[in-house]
């Protein structure tokens, strides 16, 4: 609260009062992220299920079926994000999928970029590939949410 003598007391939104260091190293942020890294496993795992089917089923080039896996699996994730990891979140629905949406294109581009990288320049296997990618693209996205789409770091 900012309190100016002969004035009424002005409270200070949360976001001035610390730095965004400080709110990312909260454990209300701590708390978010281990609850996007429940939902994002299961829904990493059907993303993998997609990019399977896909790579091993029907023929597709890997970087495409992944990029198609990624969509999948976040669309999947916005459900869970609102319902669950931001619950409480004042964005309406409309904007906040559009939000997410812009988040996700973010991820997508560092997935892919990471993943075909990885691809060209290791050996590693498709899969493995992808849940190394996963991790630094997951918690850039889960900033961007936390942080711009849903308000809640």
């Amino acid at each position: 609260m900012l309190h100016t003598p002969g004035r009424e007391a002005i409270p200070v939104p949360r976001a001035k009062r610390e730095g965004l260091v400080a709110r990312l190293l909260s454990l209300r942020a701590a708390k978010m992220l281990w609850r996007n890294t429940v939902a994002s496993c299961g829904l990493f795992l059907v993303g993998l299920a997609v990019l399977y089917a896909l790579v091993d089923g029907l023929g597709f080039p890997e970087v495409p079926a992944a990029g198609i896996g990624f969509l999948v699996a976040n669309s999947l994730l916005y459900v869970v994000g609102r319902a669950w990891i931001f619950r409480g979140t004042e964005r309406d629905a409309a904007s906040g999928y559009a939000l997410f949406l812009v988040n996700a294109a973010v991820g997508l581009v560092v997935t892919l970029a990471l993943y075909a990288a990885l691809l060209a320049w290791t050996p590693l296997d498709y899969l493995a590939a992808r849940v190394l990618v996963s991790l630094v693209a997951g918690l850039a996205v889960f900033v961007l949410n936390a942080v711009f789409n849903f308000r809640q770091i």
